[in-house]
Protein backbone atom coordinates (compact mmCIF):
# COMPACT_ATOMS: atom_id res chain seq x y z
CA UNK A 1 0.00 0.00 0.00
CA UNK A 2 2.70 2.51 -1.09
CA UNK A 3 2.98 5.93 -1.73
CA UNK A 4 4.38 8.87 -0.65
CA UNK A 5 2.13 10.30 1.21
CA UNK A 6 1.05 9.43 4.95
CA UNK A 7 -1.73 6.21 4.86
CA UNK A 8 -4.58 7.75 6.45
CA UNK A 9 -6.03 6.00 9.37
CA UNK A 10 -9.99 6.14 10.47
CA UNK A 11 -12.29 3.95 12.53
CA UNK A 12 -15.86 4.12 12.09
CA UNK A 13 -18.28 3.02 15.06
CA UNK A 14 -17.38 2.74 18.74
CA UNK A 15 -20.29 4.81 20.03
CA UNK A 16 -21.23 5.14 23.48
CA UNK A 17 -24.01 4.06 25.21
CA UNK A 18 -25.89 6.91 24.93
CA UNK A 19 -25.63 6.59 21.16
CA UNK A 20 -25.67 2.97 20.28
CA UNK A 21 -26.40 3.49 16.29
CA UNK A 22 -23.60 2.04 14.42
CA UNK A 23 -21.56 3.97 11.81
CA UNK A 24 -23.96 5.31 8.74
CA UNK A 25 -23.03 4.90 5.17
CA UNK A 26 -22.25 8.01 4.22
CA UNK A 27 -18.95 7.80 7.43
CA UNK A 28 -17.74 5.22 5.10
CA UNK A 29 -17.46 7.09 1.98
CA UNK A 30 -15.96 10.15 4.00
CA UNK A 31 -13.39 7.64 5.16
CA UNK A 32 -12.79 6.82 1.87
CA UNK A 33 -12.13 10.31 0.92
CA UNK A 34 -15.16 12.03 0.74
CA UNK A 35 -17.10 11.81 -2.54
CA UNK A 36 -18.23 8.41 -3.53
CA UNK A 37 -18.03 9.06 -7.58
CA UNK A 38 -14.49 10.56 -7.05
CA UNK A 39 -13.66 7.93 -4.29
CA UNK A 40 -12.77 5.49 -7.20
CA UNK A 41 -10.00 7.54 -8.47
CA UNK A 42 -8.11 8.36 -4.92
CA UNK A 43 -5.28 6.59 -4.54
CA UNK A 44 -4.40 8.32 -0.81
CA UNK A 45 -3.11 5.36 1.20
CA UNK A 46 -6.28 4.43 3.75
CA UNK A 47 -6.12 1.96 6.46
CA UNK A 48 -10.13 2.26 7.71
CA UNK A 49 -11.04 -0.18 10.38
CA UNK A 50 -15.09 -0.58 10.98
CA UNK A 51 -16.60 -0.77 14.16
CA UNK A 52 -20.19 -1.77 14.41
CA UNK A 53 -23.20 -2.86 11.51
CA UNK A 54 -23.41 -0.35 8.26
CA UNK A 55 -26.55 -0.71 6.42
CA UNK A 56 -26.88 0.39 2.89
CA UNK A 57 -30.56 0.83 3.37
CA UNK A 58 -30.39 3.79 6.04
CA UNK A 59 -30.46 7.34 5.38
CA UNK A 60 -28.17 10.12 6.33
CA UNK A 61 -30.56 10.49 9.60
CA UNK A 62 -30.45 6.96 10.14
CA UNK A 63 -33.90 6.35 9.17
CA UNK A 64 -34.22 3.30 7.19
CA UNK A 65 -34.97 3.00 3.36
CA UNK A 66 -37.08 0.83 2.10
CA UNK A 67 -37.36 -0.47 -2.08
CA UNK A 68 -40.20 2.10 -2.58
CA UNK A 69 -37.74 4.84 -1.41
CA UNK A 70 -35.30 4.54 -3.76
CA UNK A 71 -37.74 3.59 -6.84
CA UNK A 72 -38.65 6.30 -9.45
CA UNK A 73 -42.04 7.58 -9.59
CA UNK A 74 -42.36 6.03 -12.85
CA UNK A 75 -41.59 2.24 -11.37
CA UNK A 76 -43.97 -0.25 -10.01
CA UNK A 77 -43.58 -3.47 -9.82
CA UNK A 78 -46.97 -4.31 -10.47
CA UNK A 79 -47.39 -2.50 -13.76
CA UNK A 80 -43.75 -3.79 -14.79
CA UNK A 81 -45.22 -7.51 -14.03
CA UNK A 82 -48.08 -6.64 -16.01
CA UNK A 83 -46.66 -4.79 -19.31
CA UNK A 84 -43.41 -7.43 -19.64
CA UNK A 85 -45.17 -10.80 -19.11
CA UNK A 86 -44.50 -12.64 -22.18
CA UNK A 87 -47.40 -13.92 -22.75
CA UNK A 88 -48.54 -10.12 -23.78
CA UNK A 89 -45.26 -8.62 -24.78
CA UNK A 90 -42.98 -11.61 -26.00
CA UNK A 91 -39.82 -12.76 -25.49
CA UNK A 92 -38.15 -9.65 -26.63
CA UNK A 93 -36.13 -7.56 -23.99
CA UNK A 94 -38.23 -4.94 -22.22
CA UNK A 95 -38.47 -1.47 -23.72
CA UNK A 96 -40.44 1.58 -23.31
CA UNK A 97 -41.57 4.20 -20.44
CA UNK A 98 -41.84 1.27 -17.52
CA UNK A 99 -38.18 -0.27 -18.22
CA UNK A 100 -37.07 3.23 -18.74
CA UNK A 101 -38.42 4.08 -15.14
CA UNK A 102 -36.70 0.26 -14.03
CA UNK A 103 -33.14 1.93 -14.77
CA UNK A 104 -33.61 5.22 -13.28
CA UNK A 105 -34.47 3.49 -10.05
CA UNK A 106 -31.36 0.90 -10.26
CA UNK A 107 -29.11 4.63 -10.85
CA UNK A 108 -31.30 5.67 -7.52
CA UNK A 109 -29.99 2.48 -5.69
CA UNK A 110 -26.59 2.81 -7.15
CA UNK A 111 -26.16 5.73 -5.23
CA UNK A 112 -27.50 4.31 -2.40
CA UNK A 113 -25.81 0.82 -1.81
CA UNK A 114 -23.00 1.08 -4.12
CA UNK A 115 -19.59 2.40 -2.38
CA UNK A 116 -16.52 2.81 -4.35
CA UNK A 117 -13.00 1.69 -3.05
CA UNK A 118 -10.17 3.28 -4.27
CA UNK A 119 -6.43 2.48 -4.65
CA UNK A 120 -4.59 1.90 -1.89
CA UNK A 121 -6.75 0.80 0.18
CA UNK A 122 -7.27 -1.29 3.31
CA UNK A 123 -11.04 -2.31 4.76
CA UNK A 124 -10.92 -4.36 8.36
CA UNK A 125 -13.41 -4.88 10.34
CA UNK A 126 -13.20 -5.24 14.14
CA UNK A 127 -15.05 -8.05 15.64
CA UNK A 128 -18.76 -8.15 14.56
CA UNK A 129 -18.23 -5.79 11.74
CA UNK A 130 -21.43 -5.73 8.86
CA UNK A 131 -22.36 -4.19 6.01
CA UNK A 132 -25.52 -5.15 4.95
CA UNK A 133 -27.27 -3.90 1.80
CA UNK A 134 -23.73 -2.72 0.54
CA UNK A 135 -21.49 -3.47 -2.69
CA UNK A 136 -18.15 -2.58 -2.12
CA UNK A 137 -17.04 -1.95 -5.89
CA UNK A 138 -13.08 -1.98 -6.58
CA UNK A 139 -13.07 -0.49 -9.71
CA UNK A 140 -9.59 0.32 -11.43
CA UNK A 141 -7.93 0.51 -7.72
CA UNK A 142 -4.86 -1.52 -7.23
CA UNK A 143 -3.77 -2.34 -3.95
CA UNK A 144 -7.15 -2.85 -1.70
CA UNK A 145 -7.36 -5.38 1.07
CA UNK A 146 -11.10 -6.37 2.58
CA UNK A 147 -10.48 -8.23 5.59
CA UNK A 148 -12.46 -9.71 8.71
CA UNK A 149 -15.97 -8.32 7.34
CA UNK A 150 -19.51 -10.00 7.40
CA UNK A 151 -21.00 -9.02 4.45
CA UNK A 152 -25.04 -9.14 4.42
CA UNK A 153 -27.79 -9.19 1.70
CA UNK A 154 -26.78 -6.78 -1.28
CA UNK A 155 -30.28 -7.18 -2.55
CA UNK A 156 -31.80 -5.78 -6.09
CA UNK A 157 -34.70 -3.77 -5.08
CA UNK A 158 -35.42 -3.50 -9.23
CA UNK A 159 -34.10 -6.68 -10.91
CA UNK A 160 -34.57 -7.16 -14.67
CA UNK A 161 -36.32 -9.32 -16.90
CA UNK A 162 -33.93 -11.19 -19.18
CA UNK A 163 -36.57 -12.96 -21.70
CA UNK A 164 -33.70 -14.41 -24.03
CA UNK A 165 -31.30 -15.44 -20.82
CA UNK A 166 -32.12 -19.20 -21.13
CA UNK A 167 -34.94 -21.22 -22.52
CA UNK A 168 -37.48 -19.95 -20.35
CA UNK A 169 -36.14 -16.15 -19.82
CA UNK A 170 -34.33 -15.13 -15.81
CA UNK A 171 -34.51 -12.14 -13.90
CA UNK A 172 -30.81 -10.92 -12.97
CA UNK A 173 -29.81 -8.14 -10.73
CA UNK A 174 -27.27 -6.22 -10.84
CA UNK A 175 -25.37 -6.21 -7.08
CA UNK A 176 -21.94 -8.12 -5.89
CA UNK A 177 -21.24 -7.93 -2.30
CA UNK A 178 -17.89 -7.04 -3.85
CA UNK A 179 -16.96 -6.89 -7.61
CA UNK A 180 -13.26 -6.02 -8.58
CA UNK A 181 -12.70 -4.61 -12.34
CA UNK A 182 -10.28 -3.29 -13.59
CA UNK A 183 -7.57 -3.61 -10.86
CA UNK A 184 -4.74 -5.59 -9.49
CA UNK A 185 -3.60 -7.08 -6.02
CA UNK A 186 -6.44 -7.21 -4.78
CA UNK A 187 -7.02 -9.18 -1.68
CA UNK A 188 -9.98 -10.55 -0.36
CA UNK A 189 -9.36 -12.46 3.51
CA UNK A 190 -11.14 -14.61 6.67
CA UNK A 191 -14.82 -12.20 5.47
CA UNK A 192 -18.21 -13.98 5.33
CA UNK A 193 -20.93 -13.75 2.30
CA UNK A 194 -24.20 -14.56 3.05
CA UNK A 195 -27.85 -13.24 2.46
CA UNK A 196 -28.98 -13.24 5.77
CA UNK A 197 -32.70 -13.55 6.86
CA UNK A 198 -33.53 -13.17 2.54
CA UNK A 199 -32.65 -15.93 0.95
CA UNK A 200 -33.07 -16.73 -2.35
CA UNK A 201 -35.44 -19.68 -1.46
CA UNK A 202 -37.46 -16.55 -0.01
CA UNK A 203 -38.17 -15.04 -3.13
CA UNK A 204 -41.68 -14.99 -5.23
CA UNK A 205 -41.90 -16.57 -8.74
CA UNK A 206 -42.66 -14.18 -11.73
CA UNK A 207 -43.15 -15.41 -15.29
CA UNK A 208 -42.38 -18.76 -14.47
CA UNK A 209 -38.51 -18.24 -12.65
CA UNK A 210 -37.36 -16.88 -9.27
CA UNK A 211 -37.09 -13.56 -8.95
CA UNK A 212 -33.29 -13.52 -8.31
CA UNK A 213 -32.59 -10.13 -6.40
CA UNK A 214 -28.68 -11.11 -5.03
CA UNK A 215 -25.65 -11.34 -7.72
CA UNK A 216 -22.24 -12.21 -7.02
CA UNK A 217 -20.60 -12.65 -4.17
CA UNK A 218 -17.15 -12.06 -5.40
CA UNK A 219 -16.77 -11.10 -8.75
CA UNK A 220 -14.00 -10.79 -10.94
CA UNK A 221 -14.21 -9.06 -14.22
CA UNK A 222 -13.38 -7.00 -16.65
CA UNK A 223 -9.53 -7.41 -17.03
CA UNK A 224 -9.00 -7.70 -12.94
CA UNK A 225 -5.90 -9.60 -12.36
CA UNK A 226 -3.36 -11.28 -9.39
CA UNK A 227 -6.99 -11.41 -6.86
CA UNK A 228 -6.79 -13.75 -4.13
CA UNK A 229 -9.58 -14.96 -1.92
CA UNK A 230 -8.64 -16.94 1.41
CA UNK A 231 -9.93 -18.25 4.35
CA UNK A 232 -13.57 -17.04 3.37
CA UNK A 233 -17.16 -18.79 4.59
CA UNK A 234 -19.21 -18.51 1.53
CA UNK A 235 -22.99 -19.76 3.42
CA UNK A 236 -26.69 -20.33 2.30
CA UNK A 237 -26.26 -18.16 -0.69
CA UNK A 238 -26.72 -19.08 -4.86
CA UNK A 239 -24.46 -17.27 -7.48
CA UNK A 240 -21.03 -17.05 -5.69
CA UNK A 241 -17.46 -16.26 -7.31
CA UNK A 242 -17.65 -15.28 -11.50
CA UNK A 243 -14.02 -14.78 -12.84
CA UNK A 244 -14.28 -13.24 -16.66
CA UNK A 245 -17.57 -10.94 -17.67
CA UNK A 246 -18.29 -12.59 -20.62
CA UNK A 247 -17.64 -15.17 -23.23
CA UNK A 248 -16.33 -13.16 -25.98
CA UNK A 249 -12.46 -13.24 -26.61
CA UNK A 250 -11.32 -9.59 -25.71
CA UNK A 251 -9.03 -7.83 -23.25
CA UNK A 252 -9.85 -10.31 -20.11
CA UNK A 253 -7.37 -12.68 -22.48
CA UNK A 254 -4.03 -13.17 -20.45
CA UNK A 255 -5.65 -11.72 -17.52
CA UNK A 256 -8.03 -13.06 -14.40
CA UNK A 257 -4.85 -14.67 -12.72
CA UNK A 258 -7.04 -15.82 -9.45
CA UNK A 259 -6.22 -17.48 -6.49
CA UNK A 260 -8.67 -19.40 -4.40
CA UNK A 261 -7.56 -20.71 -1.33
CA UNK A 262 -8.68 -22.12 2.26
CA UNK A 263 -12.49 -21.08 1.63
CA UNK A 264 -15.45 -22.56 3.40
CA UNK A 265 -18.54 -22.76 0.84
CA UNK A 266 -21.09 -24.29 2.61
CA UNK A 267 -24.74 -24.64 1.23
CA UNK A 268 -24.12 -22.63 -1.76
CA UNK A 269 -25.51 -23.60 -5.62
CA UNK A 270 -22.52 -22.64 -8.03
CA UNK A 271 -19.98 -20.54 -9.17
CA UNK A 272 -17.26 -21.90 -6.71
CA UNK A 273 -15.85 -20.79 -8.78
CA UNK A 274 -17.26 -20.13 -12.97
CA UNK A 275 -14.18 -19.02 -14.98
CA UNK A 276 -13.82 -17.81 -18.23
CA UNK A 277 -10.56 -17.00 -19.74
CA UNK A 278 -8.35 -16.71 -16.66
CA UNK A 279 -5.35 -19.05 -14.65
CA UNK A 280 -7.23 -19.76 -11.57
CA UNK A 281 -5.55 -21.59 -9.06
CA UNK A 282 -8.09 -23.27 -6.40
CA UNK A 283 -6.99 -25.45 -3.71
CA UNK A 284 -7.53 -26.56 -0.01
CA UNK A 285 -10.93 -25.06 -0.15
CA UNK A 286 -13.99 -27.46 1.88
CA UNK A 287 -16.83 -27.27 -0.19
CA UNK A 288 -20.05 -28.61 1.75
CA UNK A 289 -22.76 -28.91 -0.96
CA UNK A 290 -26.53 -30.29 -1.79
CA UNK A 291 -30.06 -29.94 -2.00
CA UNK A 292 -32.49 -29.94 -4.55
CA UNK A 293 -30.82 -26.89 -5.81
CA UNK A 294 -27.53 -27.35 -5.67
CA UNK A 295 -25.84 -27.24 -9.56
CA UNK A 296 -22.21 -27.21 -9.66
CA UNK A 297 -18.30 -26.31 -8.17
CA UNK A 298 -16.59 -25.62 -10.72
CA UNK A 299 -17.63 -23.96 -13.97
CA UNK A 300 -15.38 -24.64 -16.74
CA UNK A 301 -15.85 -21.38 -19.09
CA UNK A 302 -14.34 -20.44 -22.63
CA UNK A 303 -10.45 -20.91 -22.53
CA UNK A 304 -10.68 -21.11 -18.87
CA UNK A 305 -7.49 -22.79 -17.28
CA UNK A 306 -8.55 -23.83 -13.70
CA UNK A 307 -5.65 -25.66 -11.63
CA UNK A 308 -7.48 -27.28 -8.49
CA UNK A 309 -5.89 -29.38 -6.08
CA UNK A 310 -6.30 -30.82 -3.13
CA UNK A 311 -9.79 -29.92 -2.32
CA UNK A 312 -12.58 -31.86 0.25
CA UNK A 313 -15.63 -31.91 -1.05
CA UNK A 314 -18.78 -33.19 1.83
CA UNK A 315 -21.51 -33.52 -0.35
CA UNK A 316 -25.22 -35.25 0.16
CA UNK A 317 -26.07 -38.63 -1.10
CA UNK A 318 -27.61 -37.11 -3.79
CA UNK A 319 -24.79 -35.33 -5.62
CA UNK A 320 -22.51 -37.43 -7.57
CA UNK A 321 -19.22 -36.56 -7.78
CA UNK A 322 -19.34 -36.04 -11.18
CA UNK A 323 -21.33 -33.35 -11.43
CA UNK A 324 -18.55 -31.41 -9.41
CA UNK A 325 -17.65 -29.95 -12.63
CA UNK A 326 -19.36 -28.41 -15.60
CA UNK A 327 -18.75 -27.81 -18.65
CA UNK A 328 -19.35 -23.99 -20.11
CA UNK A 329 -17.82 -23.74 -23.07
CA UNK A 330 -14.05 -25.07 -21.81
CA UNK A 331 -11.98 -27.63 -22.75
CA UNK A 332 -9.11 -28.59 -19.85
CA UNK A 333 -9.15 -28.25 -16.12
CA UNK A 334 -6.00 -29.31 -14.35
CA UNK A 335 -7.79 -31.54 -11.01
CA UNK A 336 -5.91 -33.70 -8.43
CA UNK A 337 -5.65 -34.87 -4.75
CA UNK A 338 -9.48 -34.18 -4.51
CA UNK A 339 -11.52 -36.48 -1.37
CA UNK A 340 -15.90 -36.64 -1.32
CA UNK A 341 -17.35 -37.79 1.45
CA UNK A 342 -20.60 -38.48 -0.05
CA UNK A 343 -23.79 -39.04 2.06
CA UNK A 344 -22.16 -39.53 5.33
CA UNK A 345 -20.01 -42.05 4.24
CA UNK A 346 -16.07 -42.55 4.46
CA UNK A 347 -14.25 -39.71 2.78
CA UNK A 348 -11.93 -41.08 -0.05
CA UNK A 349 -9.99 -39.74 -2.63
CA UNK A 350 -11.82 -38.93 -6.09
CA UNK A 351 -10.63 -38.52 -9.57
CA UNK A 352 -13.36 -35.76 -10.10
CA UNK A 353 -12.02 -35.40 -13.87
CA UNK A 354 -12.35 -39.23 -14.58
CA UNK A 355 -15.62 -39.20 -13.08
CA UNK A 356 -16.96 -35.98 -15.20
CA UNK A 357 -15.44 -37.57 -18.60
CA UNK A 358 -17.03 -41.06 -17.65
CA UNK A 359 -20.51 -39.63 -17.80
CA UNK A 360 -20.44 -36.32 -19.92
CA UNK A 361 -19.22 -35.84 -23.61
CA UNK A 362 -17.35 -33.91 -25.06
CA UNK A 363 -14.51 -35.25 -22.18
CA UNK A 364 -12.88 -32.22 -21.01
CA UNK A 365 -8.71 -32.50 -21.26
CA UNK A 366 -6.48 -33.09 -17.65
CA UNK A 367 -4.36 -30.57 -18.39
CA UNK A 368 -4.89 -26.79 -17.88
CA UNK A 369 -1.41 -25.45 -19.55
CA UNK A 370 0.07 -24.20 -16.33
CA UNK A 371 1.64 -24.77 -13.31
CA UNK A 372 1.05 -22.31 -10.17
CA UNK A 373 3.76 -20.42 -9.02
CA UNK A 374 2.85 -17.96 -6.79
CA UNK A 375 1.61 -19.69 -3.71
CA UNK A 376 3.25 -18.97 -0.12
CA UNK A 377 2.59 -21.87 1.45
CA UNK A 378 2.71 -25.93 0.81
CA UNK A 379 -0.51 -27.51 -0.08
CA UNK A 380 -2.40 -29.05 2.66
CA UNK A 381 -2.88 -33.01 1.97
CA UNK A 382 -7.07 -32.94 1.24
CA UNK A 383 -7.76 -35.15 4.74
CA UNK A 384 -6.73 -31.68 6.55
CA UNK A 385 -8.80 -29.01 4.51
CA UNK A 386 -11.85 -29.37 6.74
CA UNK A 387 -9.62 -29.35 10.28
CA UNK A 388 -8.48 -26.24 9.72
CA UNK A 389 -10.58 -24.51 7.22
CA UNK A 390 -13.70 -24.82 9.03
CA UNK A 391 -12.75 -23.45 12.50
CA UNK A 392 -10.88 -20.79 10.71
CA UNK A 393 -12.25 -19.10 7.57
CA UNK A 394 -15.20 -16.66 7.79
CA UNK A 395 -15.24 -13.27 9.75
CA UNK A 396 -14.12 -12.76 13.87
CA UNK A 397 -11.43 -15.75 13.55
CA UNK A 398 -8.83 -13.15 13.15
CA UNK A 399 -7.47 -11.44 16.81
CA UNK A 400 -8.39 -8.15 15.82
Amino acid sequence: MGGRRPRHHRRLGGHSRADPGGPQPAELVAALGGDNAGNAADATPKLIYVDGAIDGFEGPDGTPLSCADLADPGYRLDAYLAAYDPSVWGRVPPSGPLEEARVRSVTNQTRQTQINVGPNTTIVGLRGARLTGLTLMIDRASNVIVRNLTLVDARDCFPAWSPTDGEAGNWNSQYDQISVRRSENVWVDHNTFTDGDNPDSAQPVYFGRPYQVHDGSLDVTHTASLVTASWNRFTGRDKLLLIGSSNTVGPDVGRLRVTVHHNLFDGVLQRLPRVRFGQVDVYNNHYRLGGDDFQYALGIGVQSAIYAQNNFFTVDAAVDPADLLYDWGGTAVTERGSWVRQGGGAARPVDLLAAYNATHDPDLAADAGWTPTLRRDPVLPAPLVPLLVGPLAGADRLPI
